[in-house]
C-alpha cells in the first residue's frame, strides 16, 4: 500500500487494510496492530492521526476474533466490542489484544475527547463465557502478562467503564464485568455466574478479590459456594449490577448518572486507583508467590494435622 498518497491511511479503509493481514510487531506498542506495518517515524504520525472505527484483530490459529473500538452514533461514549466466536473466550491473545486497545485509546483519543467507555459483545448469546482454562494453565505467564494486567487496566482506567452485558457472563466473563465500574445487564437474556465450584477451580486471590470487595458477604458467598446464576432481575436487585437494557439504553444511563460530565476529570483514574487498591495489590502479585502462598499453606495444614495426631495418640 502507498501510505502516503492514500486517503485510506487516515481512517477505515486504512485499518481494514492494514488488519487483514498479520503484521509484524509495531514499533510503539510492541504488538500486531494499525501502526505495524510502518516505520517508527511514519507510525508515530499516525498514531496521533487515527480516526475510528478501529478493528483490532487476534492473531491466533486457535484464537480468532477481533476487537473492534469505535465512537457510539450518539458521541456520547466510546464503544468496544468484542467478537471472538463462540463465546468470546479470555484466552491470553484476546487478554492482550483487549489491553492493546485501551492503551491506543488512551494514547491517542482520550487526550482528544474524553468520553466514557461502554464494552459489548457482538455475539448475541455471550458476553464472554470466561477463559480457556487449558490454554491459561499451558501458556507461561498467563496470569502474570495477560489476565491480571487487564483485570488492573479496567480497575484503573482513566475514564468511566461500562460493561453493557449482552448475553452470558460466566466465570473469567464475570470478573471482567466486575472490574467495570459499571454494568447494565440485557433483561431478557443471559446469567451472570462464577461456575468454578462446578468445574473445580479454585479462585485466585485477585479473582476472588475483586468480588470481595465489589459485593456484600452474603452476595459473595453465594456466587462463590454456591454457583448462583444471576438473571438481571436477581442481579440488580443484589446490586451487582446497576441496570436493566440494551446498548440502546446506554446513552440515558449515561446522563441520567452525570457520566459523561465526571469522565472530564483528570482525577478519575486515580479515584479509582485508591478505591480498589486491595485489588490492584492483589493483580499485581507474582503467580509463583500465590502457588508458593498455598503451598506454604498446605504444608501448615499437614504439620498441624500431624501434631493434633500425635496429641490424640498421648491422650
Amino acid at each position: 500500500m502507498n501510505i502516503l498518497g492514500s486517503s485510506s491511511v487516515w481512517g477505515w479503509e486504512f485499518t481494514m487494510t492494514v488488519f487483514m493481514s498479520s503484521p509484524p510487531e509495531c514499533q510503539i506498542c510492541r504488538q500486531s496492530c494499525a501502526l505495524s506495518a510502518f516505520p517508527k517515524s511514519v507510525s508515530l504520525v499516525l498514531a496521533n492521526t487515527m480516526s475510528l472505527p478501529i478493528v483490532f484483530p487476534v492473531y491466533k490459529e486457535s484464537s480468532k476474533g477481533t476487537v473492534m473500538l469505535s465512537t457510539a452514533d450518539s458521541g456520547t461514549h466510546y464503544l468496544l466490542t468484542i467478537n471472538s466466536p463462540p463465546d468470546n473466550r479470555l484466552t491470553p491473545e484476546m487478554c492482550l489484544t483487549l489491553a492493546h486497545a485501551l492503551d491506543v485509546l488512551e494514547d491517542s483519543f482520550l487526550s482528544v475527547e474524553k468520553l466514557p467507555l461502554v464494552t459489548t459483545s457482538s455475539i448475541q448469546k455471550f458476553y464472554s463465557n470466561g477463559l480457556d482454562l487449558e490454554r491459561a494453565k499451558s501458556t507461561p505467564g498467563f496470569w502474570d502478562n495477560s489476565l491480571y494486567p487487564l483485570f488492573k487496566r479496567f480497575l484503573e482506567y482513566p475514564t468511566p467503564c461500562i460493561a453493557m452485558i449482552n448475553g452470558h457472563a460466566f466465570a473469567g466473563g464475570f470478573m471482567l464485568s466486575m472490574c467495570h465500574d459499571y454494568r447494565i445487564m440485557n433483561p431478557s437474556r443471559g446469567f451472570l455466574c462464577l461456575n468454578e465450584l462446578e468445574f473445580g477451580a479454585p479462585l485466585t486471590s485477585p479473582m476472588s478479590a475483586i468480588f470481595r470487595f465489589k459485593l456484600t458477604p452474603a452476595v459473595y458467598q453465594k456466587s462463590v459456594l454456591e454457583a448462583a446464576r444471576f438473571t438481571a432481575d436477581a442481579a440488580i436487585a443484589l446490586s451487582i449490577i446497576d441496570a436493566k437494557g440494551s446498548l440502546a439504553d446506554v446513552d440515558e444511563f449515561i446522563k441520567a448518572r452525570n457520566i459523561g460530565i465526571f469522565a472530564t476529570s483528570p482525577a478519575y483514574g486515580q479515584l479509582k486507583s485508591e478505591m480498589w487498591r486491595e485489588i490492584i495489590k492483589y493483580c499485581d502479585t507474582p503467580f509463583a508467590e500465590e502457588d508458593a502462598r498455598i503451598e506454604k499453606s498446605a504444608q501448615r495444614e499437614a504439620e498441624i494435622k500431624k501434631t493434633r495426631a500425635q496429641l490424640r495418640a498421648k491422650m
